[in-house]
This record gives C-alpha cells, structure tokens and sequence, in this order.
C-alpha cells in the first residue's frame, strides 16, 4: 500500500446555518428561519461522497428536517432523492405515521415510536370544498398521497414529498375517485373501486390503477369483477386484496378480490367478510383491515372485536376486544393499521365509559398480533394523545 494512502484527505469548508430564532419542537418545514455562515474547521477531514452518502441514508428520517437547517450541501442531497434510493437498495427502512384529525386542517407525522412528531407544510389548497370535505391518504415510496374534491377541478391529488418537505399537485388518478380502496406494496401505490366523477353524474367503479413514485405516475390495471365503493385494500401474499365495500345498487358485498401482479389478473373470493354465524359484516365505513407478518386482522366496528383470517377455511377467528371504540361512530374517525410487526389502533377510549381516562379522548395502542393467541397484551403510548382530536380523518403509515 502506498505510503500516501494513510494521508488525511483534503479538508474543506463547511457551511454552517445560524439559527434567528429559537427552535421549535413541533418544527414545520416550510420555513426554517436560519440563515448560512461560513466557517473554517480545518481539523475536519472530507469524507468521499459515496460514504458520506451511506452514512446519511442510515440517519434516521424523522430527523432529517434537521438535516435541511445544517447546509446547502445537505439540502441537495435530501432533494435530490438519492438518500431514499440508498435506504432502499440496502433494505434500510423505517415506519412514520401521517395523521390529520378533525379541527384541525393541518398533517402530522410521528415517528414509529410516537417520540417524534412534526407538523407538515399547510397544504397549499384554499378550494372550501377540499379542505371542508373528505378525503382519502395512502403512502406510496417516499410520497403521502391525499385525495380529494374541489370545486374547479373536481377530484384531485395532492402529494407531500418527504425529499422536498413541500405538497405539490397531482398528478391525478386516471379515472378521479373518492371512497376507494387502496394499499401500499414496496414503493408502489394501489387503489381501486370508489366512486368517480364523470360527465354524467357519479358511478361506481371497478377500475383499478397504480402509482409509481419514481415516474410520478399512474398506470391502469385490469378491471375487478365487481363495482364497489366504500372497500378496503391490503396487500397479502404478495396479492393486492379488495374487501367489502357496496356495489352500484349499493347493496352490502361480503367479497373479496385479489389482484396477481404476475398473472395481471383478479380473483374472485365470496363471502370473504361473512361472519362465524354466517351473517353478513354490516358496517358503514369501509372495513377496518390491517396486515401484520402476512396475516389478515379486522376490526369489527360494531363489537369493538378483533379478527384474524384463516385463509384455508375463509373464516375469521376472534381473538377478544380492543381498547378502543370503533363503535362510537360506526369505524368513522379510527385508525387500524399496521406498523411494522405490530397492529396499531387509534380513537377513543374505551376506558372513558368507566371513568379511567380522566377525559382524555385519543388513546394510541399497539400490540404484536399472534394468530393463535387467547389474549393479546396491548400497550398504550403515552405523550402525544392530547395533541390531537380522537376521531381522525386520515391515516397512513409510510415505509421508506
């Protein structure tokens, strides 16, 4: 080896921000207040630009607004996207929560743990119908999907790049939905169903659509058997799942369908929602699913009653009550998703009714499901419950 190999690198300057004020916890990116300084630190060797890249894709992503605040160099990187290509390509991943709960028009993200949170940019919208009105979320790659109606370009799409920490329009679904299903696989997006806006009044949908996060895109699928609005999505099996939902006469479907992306075609599952007693899941938001080490869990919001799915018998099994009320407003307003290896459950309180929760309303629960279980073993997160409303409008969990 070359006597000159063990010679320090050459140093360089670095760009350091003096903060104006100071920070804030509850930090939003769309405005930093810091402004540049230079500042020489000759003692500071210069790493090369691929290991520095390896070494910032392992920071973690809840803090990288910081990174945003520490120099110009540090901000093109982060822009660029370069940092979530790493974390993909050496499997370096970690869940956040994006929530927007009633009375409140702003998103919020939490860390996986709920020790972090951070309020977004405000949305740039100012169309009454789409702040005022509902709307549907999926996370597809490093991109929080929010789709809803406005006045002039009836429903449209919204996207908050975690890259940029800005909300930018579009680009909008092929066939403009509202109460649809949806599910993330990978970086990979997925909707179906709903009900779209055309010409001629409202129908119900059996469309299909995917959207990929580098291109910026939607590409169509094949159609599903069934017209449905008012479904859930999940992905199983490496199989994009539809359940539920209403078709065109808006009568109650107990169906499933899974969509093969190998085959690029969709499957037919009856009576995927029926109950043990055979009757059928009646509820009026769509069904609470979540998907935990590929196995399915429901949430029955009349019973406040957890359910696994056995998929060689297509039967559900229960597996006891959950901590929260789910039957307060019908499944509206709770969050049941899956984080990880854990299922997560957001809403009101289930202990208020017996006087244990003080008048605090939002409980925050996770457990680690086990099929075979006789109880599960919940545990609260304490710290950021009061923060927000207990009924919810939107949630996702974005992996990236």
């Amino acid at each position: 080896m070359a006597a000159d190999s063990f010679l320090m690198p050459p140093c360089r300057k670095i760009r350091i921000c003096k903060a104006k004020r100071e920070p804030n916890l509850n930090h939003s990116d769309s405005s930093s207040g810091v402004e540049p300084q230079d500042a020489d630190y000759p003692y500071v060797p210069q790493l090369c630009d691929e290991l520095e890249n390896l070494i910032l894709a392992r920071f973690p992503r809840s803090e990288y607004w910081k990174l945003y605040l520490l120099n110009k160099h540090f901000l093109q990187i982060l822009k660029s996207g370069e940092l979530f290509k790493i974390r993909r390509q050496i499997g370096f991943k970690e869940s956040s929560i994006f929530m927007s709960a009633s009375g409140c028009n702003s998103w919020w993200a939490f860390d996986r743990l709920f020790k972090c949170c951070r309020k977004l940019p405000e949305l740039p919208s100012r169309d009454v119908c789409f702040i005022g009105g509902d709307k549907e979320s999926l996370c597809a790659g490093s991109h929080l999907i929010v789709s809803g109606r406005e006045i002039t370009d009836g429903n449209v799409v919204w996207r908050f790049e975690l890259e940029t920490s800005k909300w930018i329009k579009g680009p909008f679904m092929i066939d403009p939905r509202c109460l649809f299903a949806s599910a993330t696989c990978g970086t990979f997006g997925f909707v179906a169903g709903g009900i779209g806006m055309g010409l001629i009044g409202t129908n119900v949908l059996n469309s299909a659509e995917k959207y990929n996060p580098e291109t910026k895109s939607w590409e169509s699928l094949p159609c599903m058997h069934k017209q449905r609005k008012l479904c859930s999505g999940c992905f199983m099996d490496n199989k994009f799942y539809v359940i539920g939902g209403k078709d065109e006469n808006n009568n109650e479907l107990t169906c499933g369908e899974a969509y093969n992306q190998d085959k690029n075609t969709w499957e037919l599952i009856p009576d995927m929602l029926k109950d043990d007693d055979n009757q059928v899941a009646t509820q009026q938001s769509p069904p609470l699913l979540a998907v935990v080490n590929n196995e399915l869990y429901s949430l029955k919001t009349s019973s406040n009653e957890l359910r696994v799915y056995i998929k060689n018998s297509n039967t559900w099994k229960k597996l006891g009550a959950v901590p929260v009320r789910a039957d307060l407003h019908k499944g509206w307003g709770v969050a049941f998703k899956s984080l990880a290896n854990e299922l997560l459950v957001i809403g009101f309180s289930s202990s208020i009714s017996s006087g244990n929760d003080n008048g605090k309303g939002m409980t925050i629960y996770t457990c680690k499901p086990e099929p075979e279980s006789k109880e599960l073993q919940w545990r609260c997160i304490e710290g950021y419950k009061d923060r927000l409303n207990f009924f919810l409008l939107n949630c996702c969990v974005m992996v990236a």
